[in-house]
């Protein structure tokens, strides 16, 4: 059974999958540069209270599952992250 978050006025259980692939799919989220991308992309997930369900990094794109509040639009939360 999925584990369903609440609010002052809802139950919900929003998932999206978001990825990001590099221009040109050039390999450089490697080392320094995809720490630190994993690193932001925690923070910014953790102040906007969206949990991250299952994540990656790889060289040429980052794949995420994050899990939102209903609040918060798809469109609305890409741009943030």
């Amino acid at each position: 059974m999925a584990e369903y978050r609440h609010s002052a006025h809802a139950t919900y259980d929003l998932k999206y999958h978001v990825n990001w692939i590099t221009k040109y799919r050039y390999k450089i989220l490697r080392g320094r540069v995809a720490e630190r991308a994993r690193d932001l992309i925690r923070q910014i997930c953790q102040a906007r209270e969206v949990v991250i369900v299952r994540g990656a990094v790889s060289p040429d794109h980052i794949h995420i599952l994050l899990s939102a509040p209903p609040q918060l639009a798809p469109a609305k939360l890409v741009q943030y992250i």
